[in-house]
């Protein structure tokens, strides 16, 4: 089936006036890396293993050329390179988001564009990091040009403030962008606000999909936002804790989520030892058994010494025990 009717219910309502409700997505989708060759240049190759392991380990999908994705620093035509060999080694119910956002929005359209045509679940976009926004009205203007090159993909704004400095009140966000953007899904809220984030789970009775975006606070988001999906980074080494957190909170075992949030915040001590997740965190892919290469400039890669000095950490609290596998 081809349009928008693949993701959305069409209900009418007592008035008869005909509402449009989007398919909410439920589970952890996984925002993967960039694989590059030695040379800076993009790697395919590893594409097809890299989501095969991912769904192993209770990922629901990607979301490609985000920030861990090293999204801003690759061209438009490697961008689209990507998106086509994601969708072709996707596994079966396996859902890939395009991350379209750029600094030129009509580059952005272009990119939503194609995500369409080579059959892509969905797209999003953050906040341009240049020019930065500072006014609802401007993100929302944004928004409605990208998301309206893929009318018939649902669209995500992808929440993330200290990227870009877009601090800007979400649930204003979504009282302006309601019922203007046909295909606004929803948003990938990666801030600290937890009242703000169920604040915007509970406009419009619902009405919108707001994914979790800090692998740090899934737990209280499931317990206070009634968080139902997520999109992680974390999630490329270690997806099957995190899930197990989901897993643990539906079958009421709370000290077993406890347990298993804790621990993932332990993994995120690691990390932050070793420049964060876009850049320890890939490397972390290597000691797990599939290599995806150095980080681009200007990001400042793992030395031989800060490889072996980053596996003794992990060591150090069981991770290869606990970790993603192939």
């Amino acid at each position: 089936m081809l349009g928008i009717e693949k993701y959305v219910v069409s209900l009418l309502s007592k008035t008869n006036k005909r509402i449009t409700i989007m398919e909410k997505i439920i589970g952890l989708i996984d925002a993967p890396f960039t694989p590059f060759y030695e040379n800076g240049d993009i790697n395919l190759e590893p594409i097809p293993a890299y989501a095969k392991m991912l769904q192993k380990n209770g990922l629901k999908g990607v979301f490609i050329n985000g920030s861990s994705g090293e999204g801003y620093m690759l061209t438009p035509e490697e961008r689209m390179q990507l998106a086509e060999a994601w969708i072709k080694a996707a596994p079966e119910g396996f859902k890939v988001i395009v991350h379209v956002g750029s600094c030129c929005v009509r580059e952005s359209r272009k990119l939503a564009e194609h995500a369409q045509k080579i059959g892509a679940w969905g797209i999003g976009a953050m906040a341009p990091p240049f020019p930065k926004i500072g006014r609802i009205e401007e993100l929302v203007k944004y928004c409605e040009e990208i998301a309206a090159g893929a009318p018939a993909l649902p669209f995500y704004f992808y929440h993330i403030p200290a990227f870009n400095g877009a601090f800007l009140p979400m649930v204003d966000f979504l009282k302006a962008v309601d019922g203007r953007i046909p295909n606004f899904a929803g948003i990938k809220y990666t801030f600290e606000s937890l009242y703000e984030y169920n604040q915007c789970r509970l406009y419009g009775e619902g009405k919108f999909d707001m994914l979790h975006g800090q692998d740090e606070t899934i737990l209280p988001c499931l317990a206070m936002g009634g968080a139902k999906g997520g999109i992680g980074g974390t999630t490329n080494y270690n997806g099957k804790n995190l899930v197990g957190i989901i897993d643990a909170w539906n079958r009421g075992d709370l000290e077993a989520a406890r347990q298993l949030q804790d621990y993932s915040q332990k993994v995120i001590n690691v990390i932050c030892h070793f420049r964060g997740n876009i850049v320890g965190g890939k490397r972390i892919m290597k000691l797990i058994g599939l290599d995806l290469g150095p980080n681009r400039t200007p990001f400042q890669n793992i030395t031989p010494e800060e490889e072996t000095r980053l596996k003794k950490e992990l060591d150090e609290i069981g991770f290869f025990q606990h970790c993603n596998i192939f």
